[in-house]
């Protein structure tokens, strides 16, 4: 059991593992294994059910599926809401009530306009930020459950825009009432340290494509506060899939399930929590 919120796990220079699972098995083994607090992953989520990301899952979905993982552990979820399934800030502030309500530690809403991966523009975007940090103000103070929003500048990760203008919309989204700044895969290590150092609030790192090759300790010194893993262990489990399809359905080798584990195994993590 924590001994400390979900809030108060964000420490920058002391980043904890966020670890995003896509169904409530991994939920379950990743919760066994030592994981301090859960997040939804989109990607993830659609692979499951044969859809593609970015746009294809919506709101029902992802607020059913965050809602059946907050409840098969006893650790904070926070779930990848992509845009908040809408344009306008009314839409982005609904998603966050219904998000609150579904039992979610926290949310993360980015600024792209999908299914495009075309930022809304400047204002439009701050706006947006301004409506769910409002919407989860009020959803706390009803409740007295709290509810940490992270506000997510994705024009960096798609090419949009470059680390001046991350750092331009994180400050403004900071200003806007967010309580955690990701811009997800900046263009090196010294850019994302720099990132963390021209923010004031916690910085959310992605630890996938070329941030994989670091460790914990070198994100720390970067001022990370939090390490989420967007969809790379999905990625992965999909790999293994696909490379003993491969040879099972081309070579007729099967030799690639003696690496698999035992169910047994599995089924105990699962009694683990």
């Amino acid at each position: 059991m924590n001994t400390i919120s979900f809030r108060e796990m964000h420490q920058p220079g002391k980043p904890f593992i966020l670890a995003n699972a896509w169904d409530l098995g991994s939920a379950k083994v990743l919760a066994a294994l030592g994981a301090k607090a859960l997040a939804t992953t989109s990607a993830g989520h659609a692979f499951t059910l044969g859809l593609k990301d970015m746009g294809e899952i919506t709101r029902k979905q992802s607020l059913e599926h965050a809602a059946a993982m907050v409840n098969c552990t006893s650790l904070p979820v926070s779930g990848d809401f992509e845009n908040g399934y809408g344009h306008s800030p009314e839409q982005v502030a609904q998603a966050v009530k219904l998000a609150h309500e579904a039992g979610l530690a926290g949310c993360c809403i980015e600024d792209i306009e999908l299914p495009s991966e075309h930022p809304y523009d400047f204002s439009h975007s701050v706006v947006r930020i301004e409506a769910a940090a409002n919407a989860a103000k009020q959803c706390i103070a009803q409740t007295g459950r709290d509810f940490v929003l992270t506000a997510r500048a994705d024009g960096i990760m798609h090419g949009q825009y470059d680390t001046d203008e991350a750092i331009r919309r994180l400050r403004a989204y900071q200003g806007a009432g967010a309580d955690v700044l990701y811009a997800p895969m900046p263009p090196s290590m010294d850019e994302l340290a720099r990132i963390c150092r021209e923010v004031s609030g916690p910085v959310n790192a992605l630890a996938a494509g070329p941030f994989a090759k670091f460790a914990v300790a070198e994100f720390a010194n970067a001022g990370v506060a939090r390490i989420s893993l967007g969809s790379a262990l999905a990625r992965l489990t999909h790999a293994t899939l696909v490379n003993s399809a491969r040879r099972f359905l081309g070579e007729g080798d099967f030799s690639s399930f003696c690496e698999g584990m035992d169910g047994a195994e599995i089924e105990a993590m699962f009694d683990q929590v």
